[in-house]
């Protein structure tokens, strides 16, 4: 049975869960899977990892007790453990099991906490990327000024490198994540840069910024040209286009950068009497800023152009965090984003370099 034949038989999505392989160990993965079927009733589990440890844990969830399967699988991807170990001798995994899952057709998304890494390697071998994708790209959620809260940047880590072409896929993958996981009707695309004038950058920014000028109108969004670091979480763009590289360590600076704040105004506001004092009166205000700024809200990089949807948790998540990787794997299923990206990657006149087929050109809302 796929996940197609699950869809018409049962309205509840299917997600596949990696339970080992985070630094808290499976405990808050079964947590967060709990505290996330109080929002909602249409989601069953397969959880993946040792069963004896497993099925004690879910036992103690009334939530999960028709809600989820339990599929025993004893091996454990390290945080330290190579790809390409992972990807010779993995195959007993938690991990391995959980993607295989998705491949198989029993589950529409699969979600892990475990090393970043062996992650992408294992999905890249068993899902294989889609037609017409030259790197697939790992895309996060970024706490932004915009309505939405949040915009999208990609890449933040799949791949080091990026060229013209693949910047060009990243962006149409960011936009379409953007429309169906943000509900932002027309994204504005930005291509990260050291300035915003045309000539700065190195050669494969230039093209890129060529290559999106002329496939924009007709691609369902708008490209704002150049943008620099301190445009990520503005209001000016809703997906910021990189590589790996230079998204990854945008990425962990600027989580880096929030718990510097968070840190520093508990010490501020503990100081004095008078400070303290200051925090009880400030303190709805303080808890409104916190939340906005607190990583767990938007935990869950989504591996793009794939075939099958997987989403990276934090390996350090509690289960507010294994919660919301969860809400995210939900929305992005029920999207159908998979099926879009693949349409749009598809609709690209390979010799016009970058110009859209008749047949998803002009109104197309992939």
């Amino acid at each position: 049975m796929d996940a197609s034949d699950l869809t018409e038989q049962n309205p509840r999505i299917v997600i596949s869960v990696d339970a080992m392989g985070g630094d808290l160990g499976p405990a808050p993965v079964v947590a967060g899977l709990s505290r996330f079927l109080k929002t909602t009733d249409d989601v069953e589990f397969l959880l993946h990892g040792p069963a004896r440890d497993l099925t004690r844990l879910v036992n103690r969830r009334k939530a999960l007790a028709d809600r989820c399967r339990v599929v025993d699988a004893e091996g454990v991807v390290g945080m330290d453990e190579k790809p390409s170990h992972v990807m010779r001798h993995g195959k007993g995994t938690s991990m391995w099991s959980a993607i295989d899952a998705v491949r198989s057709g029993q589950a529409t998304v699969c979600v892990s906490c475990g090393n970043t890494g062996a992650l992408m390697a294992v999905s890249m071998i068993r899902l294989r990327k889609l037609p017409g994708v030259s790197r697939p790209a790992i895309a996060c959620l970024w706490p932004s000024n915009n309505a939405q809260g949040f915009n999208v940047m990609l890449d933040v880590g799949a791949d080091l490198r990026a060229d013209s072409e693949d910047l060009l896929q990243y962006a149409l993958m960011g936009a379409s994540y953007a429309r169906h996981g943000l509900n932002v009707a027309r994204p504005r695309v930005g291509l990260l840069n050291v300035g915003t004038e045309e000539h700065k950058g190195r050669a494969e920014l230039k093209e890129a910024n060529e290559l999106l000028s002329a496939v924009a109108p007709d691609a369902n969004f708008d490209f704002a040209g150049f943008v620099e670091g301190g445009d990520i979480p503005s209001s000016r763009v809703d997906v910021i286009v990189t590589d790996g590289f230079t998204g990854n360590i945008a990425l962990k600076t600027g989580e880096g950068t929030a718990r510097m704040i968070s840190g520093a105004l508990r010490e501020a506001f503990r100081k004095t009497p008078l400070s303290r004092l200051a925090a009880l009166l400030a303190m709805t205000s303080l808890r409104r800023l916190s939340r906005r700024i607190d990583p767990r809200r938007v935990n869950g990089g989504v591996f793009l152009g794939l075939n099958g949807t997987v989403v990276k948790s934090h390996g350090a998540a509690d289960a507010t965090g294994i919660a919301a990787a969860i809400t995210l794997a939900h929305q992005l299923a029920r999207s159908g984003i998979n099926d879009r990206i693949a349409a749009r990657v598809a609709s690209l006149k390979p010799e016009a370099h970058g110009g859209l087929t008749d047949k998803h050109a002009a109104g197309d809302a992939t």
